[in-house]
């Protein structure tokens, strides 16, 4: 359930891929082999349902304009995430994440927590390899704006 909310905003529909996504599961559980991990199989069966479901589901392509948002311009900002750790929940984590957009958001799940490459991504989401980098630097930076903003407002509490 928790890969399902990192991709769904509601709970519902993250419960309705979480089924799906068993289904799945119990219909390709003759081609289990045991070299691989069980939970990792699962794991990776979960992402490509949400995966599918978004590419079946997806009306309209996002279109943004590419910028380039070097190491240097993110160092601008006094917010690392190893210190994020420290002032925020996961919760609070998680509902940043839930506020970039769309695309931004599939993509930076991907990469950052679960571990795909730039290249995988490209081909998983029907993307180029630079868009996929595009929109992990995107997100990282309103990650970083969110995050400074949550820290200047507590302080003026």
């Amino acid at each position: 359930m928790g890969i399902c909310m990192r991709y769904r905003k509601s709970e519902q529909e993250a419960a309705s891929m979480l089924n799906a996504g068993f289904l799945k599961i119990l219909d390709n559980l003759d081609k289990y082999g045991p070299d691989v991990p069980f939970e990792s199989w699962i794991r990776r069966i979960m992402v490509n349902v949400l995966i599918d479901d978004f590419r079946k589901n997806r009306k309209v392509k996002e279109l943004m304009e590419y910028t380039d948002f070097s190491e240097s311009h993110l160092s601008e900002w006094p917010v690392d995430f190893n210190e994020a750790e420290k002032r925020f929940d996961a919760e609070q984590l998680e509902a940043f994440i839930h506020a970039l957009p769309s695309m931004s958001q599939k993509v930076f799940n991907l990469f950052a927590i679960d571990g795909y490459t730039h290249k995988e991504i490209g081909k998983l989401l029907d993307i180029s390899e630079g868009t996929s980098k595009w929109h992990v630097s995107y997100a990282r930076k309103k990650l970083l704006e969110m995050m400074q903003r949550a820290t200047n407002s507590s302080r003026v509490v």
